[in-house]
């Protein structure tokens, strides 16, 4: 690697425009449901485990 220099890129280089940024609308439903689920299946393995016993 003697001869290359790496160059590290930072905010300043490429400015970002506010109406570039992605849509994360899809993410956050997504993340939504997953949480949705896991709470549930606790939920319900708490119950199941109460009742048991």
């Amino acid at each position: 690697m003697s001869g290359t220099q790496q160059q590290h890129h930072t905010k300043q280089d490429a400015p970002v425009k506010k109406g570039d940024e992605p849509a994360l609308k899809g993410t956050f439903v997504s993340v939504l449901l997953l949480g949705a689920f896991i709470a549930i299946s606790w939920i319900g393995v708490f119950v199941l485990f109460i009742v048991r016993n």
